[in-house]
């Protein structure tokens, strides 16, 4: 998994309390690839090398509180876990190898994560790519009873009176359904040994928790402030997910948001680095390519 690629571990904070676990191979412009719910990087561990192939530095952190990154405690408002403190998190590990700017890919969680680097260090973020997403605010704003049907576990996830993680901690393999047809057997490993760890799931939750709170608060403030994602952006949704059914024109949602957007389906189900790596692979590159920004 990963061939020619360095795992390795490093502080973020001045503190050293933050630690990310990353690999990163590969020589040219800078890339982050950041992984979504309940995935570790090691979901990109077949468009990485494709990547760094075709000339690129490629970084992919597991993110704050997921796989063996650090899981800070939290607080009443759940800030340890906003979308916020995740981007600075990939800020600081991109500066410590050399990277003042780089094109930003996210997928699912990471997305979130994604957008708001963009938009709170627009000097760094060369282009943005976002896979199988809308921004939080935009998502809860559209919510509907198609919404809260498909994707209930948001809200399931973010309660804090009856907590989700004894439901999961009980049988997180029943949970999460995870398995390593799709995804390989090396990352199955990595991420199993993450869902079986309860800190892992609490922190995961506290993601969630953050979703309903801060992260909206943050994109509806730069709603209402008119903020704009100032770099190329590029949207990416799997026919296989529901996209479509919840949105519509997927783009449109965007529009709001973003002046050089671009987009449009992949085939495949929602984890696709796992089950699409070579068509996504090529339209990140495709992407990067046009608008001279990987």
């Amino acid at each position: 998994m990963f061939e020619d690629f360095t795992l390795s571990t490093r502080a973020v904070d001045d503190a050293g309390r933050i630690r990310l676990r990353f690999r990163h191979g590969g020589a040219g412009p800078a890339v982050l690839l950041l992984h979504g719910h309940p995935r570790t990087h090691a979901t990109w561990h077949r468009v990485a090398p494709l990547l760094a192939t075709a000339g690129y530095a490629v970084v992919c952190p597991d993110l704050r509180g997921y796989g063996q990154s650090s899981k800070p405690p939290t607080d009443s408002r759940h800030l340890p876990y906003s979308k916020r403190a995740m981007a600075g998190d990939c800020v600081a590990l991109m500066r410590s190898l050399g990277h003042e700017r780089f094109a930003v890919a996210g997928h699912d969680r990471g997305a979130y994560v994604a957008t708001r680097l963009a938009l709170d260090h627009p000097e760094t973020v060369r282009s943005l790519s976002v896979l199988d997403a809308v921004p939080i605010g935009e998502a809860l704003r559209r919510c509907d009873a198609r919404f809260a049907t498909a994707w209930w576990h948001w809200f399931f996830l973010g309660q804090t009176a009856e907590p989700a993680e004894h439901v999961i901690n009980a049988d997180p393999d029943a949970w999460y359904r995870a398995g390593p047809g799709t995804m390989g057997r090396e990352a199955y490993e990595d991420l199993r040994a993450a869902l079986h760890d309860p800190a892992t799931v609490h922190a995961m939750c506290e993601d969630y928790r953050a979703g309903l709170g801060p992260d909206r608060e943050h994109d509806d403030h730069d709603r209402r402030a008119g903020r704009r994602i100032g770099c190329p952006v590029q949207v990416l949704w799997a026919t296989g997910d529901d996209m479509e059914f919840l949105y519509g024109d997927v783009l449109a949602v965007w529009r709001d948001w973003a002046g050089d957007l671009c987009g449009g389906p992949v085939a495949s189900g929602h984890h696709m680095a796992e089950e699409a790596p070579e068509e996504l692979a090529r339209e990140l590159l495709r992407f990067w390519r046009r608008t001279g920004t990987g």
